[in-house]
Order: structure tokens, then C-alpha cells, then sequence
């Protein structure tokens, strides 16, 4: 009876600490912003904000450039998933699909480039741009992101659609569907939750993305946020405050996109089900 009760309560214990030891770095963020700055530098620490204030967000988004920073990391961003996922949902109905010669060479190929280290390439992706003269530009940034995205996305997706019966698609081609309408009428709305879990996947990484942006990109008008965010100062030194500000607005599109494509997922598989 005791290993019974044990069994039941390490692994909600493990998971509670877990829980924290993730959890509370954001909380600590996002309870900095509205504090005031006697509470920020006060010797004790204080756990919640005793007089909440807006002032460190007006701060940060009254910064030199914010707005342009963020035009350019959403721009940056949006682009580079949306043409990783149709690229990637070609590539993975192919794979998964069709068979032709080198099918097998492609997946090694996508496997090795999603294990390897993305900084390595910096600088022959830095040497690649400067000798085509587009530094400074927010276009081969983009695709430069779209091909980072681009190994784990056919991956992904590739799994989705072989779980797909080949029943339903041929099925609907001898009702009359061509490929492609069966394609987009059949398998396309089972795939729903794997494109919400690569796009959102592909969101972090590019949203997030340092060093590429940091070495190709030295013109602040064509800088995301991740460099601005590390550069965050005043000439009064580090304000603590307004750092976590921007790096609460920083993280908000993020946990918007996941509460929407959680929500979406589950549904995109319960209509797709329905439909096939």
C-alpha cells in the first residue's frame, strides 16, 4: 500500500517542482515590469508589486526603434514559417507518398541538417550575403530562417502525413477527386494539428533567433528584437525595470500564438477526422 501511495505521489511531486523551477523565471519577469524601482534594488526581495506601475512598459515601447524592431521581427518571422510550411508540406506529401529514387538520401539529408549546429554556417552565410552585397537587408535573413525551419518542419510533417490512410485518399479519387482535391479535401484537413505544432515550433525559433541577425544585420533599421533586447540600456546604466518590460512584451506573442495553436490543434484533429 505504501509503493502504491509512493507511485502515486513522486511523479505529481517531480512534475510540481518542474513546474516551479520552469515557471517562476517568468514570473519573476513579468512581476519585475510593474514594479516600481524602489522595489526592484530593495535588499529584500519583494515577491509581488506592492504599487503596480506602467511606467517601465512606456519605457520600453518609447525606446528609439522599438516599433521598427518589431515590424521587422514580425515581418521577418511570418514570413520565413509561412514559406517553411508550404515548402515543407510539398516536400513531406512527397516523401511520404511517392517513391523515387533518392527518397532516401533527402531524409538523411534533412536529419543531418537539423543536428547540426546552425552557428557554424554564420560565417559562410555571413561571406555568401556580403559577396552578394545585401547586408543590411531583411531578405536573406528571411531565408536564411526559412531554411533553418525548413529540415524540422519536413520531418514533422512527414510523420502526419504517412499516419494518414492511403484508404481515405484513394478512396476520394474513385468518387471523382483528382489528386490534388484529395490532397487538399482529405489528408490537407488531417494535417491540421502537425502544421500548428511546426508553426509554432518555427515561430520560437525565428522569433528568438541571435547570432545571424547580430553579425549580417549591423544596421539598427534592419536589427529584430533579440539584438535590441540585449542592448536594451539608458545613459543612466541598466534599468532593470524596463529590461523586463521589453522582455515581457518580447515573450507576449509567443504565449499568445501557443494558447491559439493549442486550441486550434485539437480542433483541427477533431474536424479533420470528421471529414475524412
Amino acid at each position: 500500500m505504501r509503493r502504491s501511495l509512493l507511485g502515486r505521489v513522486w511523479p505529481g511531486a517531480t512534475a510540481v517542482v518542474l513546474f516551479i523551477g520552469f515557471a517562476f523565471p517568468v514570473y519573476w519577469m513579468f512581476a519585475t515590469a510593474f514594479k516600481a524601482n524602489k522595489d526592484i534594488v530593495a535588499d529584500t526581495p519583494v515577491w509581488f508589486p506592492t504599487s503596480p506601475t506602467f511606467e517601465h512598459f512606456e519605457t520600453a515601447v518609447n525606446a528609439d526603434g522599438f516599433w521598427t524592431f518589431v515590424g521587422n521581427s514580425f515581418a521577418v518571422t511570418l514570413i520565413a514559417v509561412g514559406l517553411s510550411l508550404v515548402i515543407a508540406l510539398l516536400a513531406s506529401f512527397a516523401v511520404a507518398r511517392m517513391r523515387f529514387k533518392g527518397r532516401k538520401s533527402f531524409i538523411l539529408v534533412m536529419m543531418t541538417a537539423q543536428m547540426a549546429p546552425w552557428e557554424v554556417m554564420v560565417i559562410a552565410y555571413y561571406m555568401i550575403v556580403r559577396d552578394a552585397e545585401m547586408l543590411n537587408s531583411l531578405v536573406p535573413l528571411t531565408a536564411i530562417y526559412t531554411v533553418m525551419v525548413l529540415p524540422f518542419t519536413v520531418l514533422t510533417l512527414r510523420g502526419y502525413v504517412a499516419a494518414v490512410p492511403k484508404e481515405l485518399e484513394e478512396s476520394a479519387m474513385v468518387d471523382g477527386c483528382t489528386r490534388a482535391q484529395a490532397f487538399v479535401r482529405v489528408i490537407f484537413p488531417l494535417l491540421a494539428p502537425g502544421l500548428m505544432a511546426t508553426s509554432l515550433f518555427g515561430f520560437i525559433t525565428v522569433w528568438n533567433e541571435f547570432p545571424m541577425v547580430l553579425i549580417l544585420n549591423k544596421d539598427a533599421a534592419a536589427q529584430t528584437l533579440p539584438v535590441w533586447l540585449t542592448g536594451f540600456r539608458t545613459t543612466f546604466g541598466d534599468d532593470w525595470g524596463a529590461t523586463m518590460a521589453a522582455s515581457s512584451l518580447f515573450a507576449v506573442p509567443i504565449l499568445i500564438l501557443f494558447v491559439i495553436l493549442q486550441r486550434k490543434a485539437v480542433g483541427g484533429l477533431t474536424s479533420g477526422a470528421v471529414k475524412g
